[in-house]
């Protein structure tokens, strides 16, 4: 069994200042700053992924932009592999599928940004392709919504997802259940 750190489009937008900024990105950062140290220092698998919008109207991620790069608290390294994606599904359109097997990689640690996005549907995505997934909580960040006329406090939008994920779909834990675990 080989576990890998899957860090999802912790991208400069998403953080204060940011063209789409999120509740708490920076704490969630951070979070996602410790898995990445415990990943380098037990040299298991890295694998960043940066979303890059590429559909017409686009407001954030937008090619060749500050706001679009990877935030600094999860720079990648030399030699760690890095993707960059149009959708949500990390799996989609990249050569995410393929590394993971070709690495004989079977279980994901995932953490990135927004939650109700791109980290619900590529969680989803793994777990259907069968690969065991366990979800950093505290290394994620989401966004408020509205529905309907009603708004959805980022609170509750984090907690409704995780709710949805935990079980079947990922194994939710904070960053320090995580890195006690490897």
């Amino acid at each position: 069994m080989v576990t890998a750190l899957l860090l999802i489009d912790i991208q400069n937008d998403y953080f204060p200042n940011g063209a789409m900024e999120l509740v708490s990105p920076v704490e969630a950062g951070n979070n996602a700053t410790k898995l990445l140290e415990k990943f380098r220092k037990s040299n298991l698998p890295i694998i960043h992924i940066q979303h890059i919008s590429m559909h017409p109207g686009a407001t954030f991620f937008l090619p060749d932009t500050y706001g679009a790069e990877i935030h600094p608290c999860v720079a990648p390294a030399a030699g760690e592999v890095f993707f960059q994606k149009n959708f949500p599904n990390s799996f989609r359109g990249t050569p995410l599928l393929e590394h993971l097997k070709e690495s004989k990689i079977t279980t994901l640690v995932i953490a990135g940004m927004m939650t109700h996005m791109c980290i619900d549907t590529t969680t989803r995505a793994a777990a259907d392709l069968g690969f065991s997934c366990v979800l950093a909580h505290d290394a994620c960040a989401t966004k408020e919504l509205s529905f309907n006329g009603s708004l959805v406090a980022a609170e509750d939008v984090q907690l409704a997802y995780l709710a949805g994920l935990n079980g079947l779909f990922a194994q939710v834990k904070s960053t320090e259940e995580v890195a006690n675990d490897l």
